[in-house]
């Protein structure tokens, strides 16, 4: 069944190799939230000049944009603001529902096993 967000433990060689090939990798540095979520997904999707730098904004040029495949790598990230994550997900849910497209691929950390 086809989904909008897929979460892919970075451990899973397997998983990893399901995300697509053509996928437009968003840059992430250490720290997830709102702003670098919006910038790195304006550069990483070539988002227009009249990007207004919020979420209604980002769901516009995100479902006028040819994307169809988003692959994010959390493995590094030291801090998630999960609220704005959230959001995040949900612009990418609501895409998708709406138009069929775009896809996230989120690789996550491997988490230690106790």
């Amino acid at each position: 069944m086809s989904q909008a967000i897929y979460f892919v433990d970075q451990s899973n060689a397997a998983l990893s190799d399901s995300i697509p090939k053509q996928a437009v990798s968003i840059s992430i540095g250490k720290t997830l939230d709102k702003n670098t979520l919006l910038t790195s997904l304006a550069k990483a999707c070539n988002f227009p000049s009249y990007f207004a730098h919020n979420w209604d904004s980002a769901w516009d040029c995100l479902t006028d944009s040819k994307v169809a495949y988003l692959a994010l790598n959390l493995a590094a990230v030291e801090n998630i603001n999960t609220e704005d994550f959230n959001v995040f997900k949900g612009i990418i849910e609501d895409a998708y529902k709406d138009f069929g497209k775009p896809q996230l691929w989120v690789t996550m950390p491997t988490r230690d096993k106790d």
